[in-house]
């Protein structure tokens, strides 16, 4: 099982409901975010290519957050196999923001630990999308397990065909399972991190 976000870019507006609908689904404070969408841009005017790329935890297969936790705080759940964090085990250390390759994780200084996304588990578990598929305007966002093939995740990975499905660079081989959709009609793929904390 291998459930995961599949973005398309080529539907993508970059109106940010995404983001919206992420702080309100967990009542974030202003500021907060666990999903920010990034403007991507490449050429010399007035030959440019411009696409918009949603970041949030990558919910990676071999996620170096999990490897330094020293409490078992961040873990991976049983029964979606999603990688999230258990506050009442957290201590505030923030090895796993420090190992994170993606910046995924904030540190609320108030609560003293460490959060992400956790693809809204508790939707999740009572049969709800979450709240960034549920609220994407353009129907981008797709959420489900990549290894069946009657996925919406599935489904989409397979119409758009091997060589316009991309993934964030794989640092330190964390193998990163979102997957973004863009097909070269629309932009060219930058395959590069722009400044990626959150």
């Amino acid at each position: 099982m291998r459930n995961c976000l599949v973005i398309d870019l080529d539907r993508c507006s970059g109106c940010d409901s995404c983001v919206v609908a992420c702080k309100y689904a967990h009542g974030l404070d202003l500021g907060v975010c666990w999903n920010r969408v990034q403007q991507m841009e490449s050429g010399t005017f007035p030959d440019v290519e411009q696409y918009w790329l949603p970041r949030q935890c990558q919910q990676c297969e071999d996620a170096p957050c999990l490897n330094v936790c020293p409490t078992g705080a961040t873990y991976r759940e049983d029964t979606y196999g999603i990688v999230i964090v258990d506050e009442e085990a957290c201590i505030g250390c923030q090895l796993c923001m420090t190992a994170c390759p993606y910046g995924a994780r904030r540190f609320d200084e108030d609560k003293n630990v460490v959060e992400k996304c956790d693809c809204c588990i508790d939707r999740l578990k009572k049969g709800e999308q979450p709240a960034c598929v549920h609220n994407c305007c353009t129907g981008a966002r797709f959420f489900g397990d990549l290894d069946d093939p009657d996925s919406d995740v599935a489904k989409a990975v397979a119409a758009a065909g091997e060589e316009n499905c991309h993934r964030l660079p794989d640092n330190g081989g964390a193998n990163p399972r979102t997957v973004y959709i863009l097909h070269a009609s629309t932009a060219a793929w930058i395959d590069a991190l722009k400044d990626f904390s959150l």
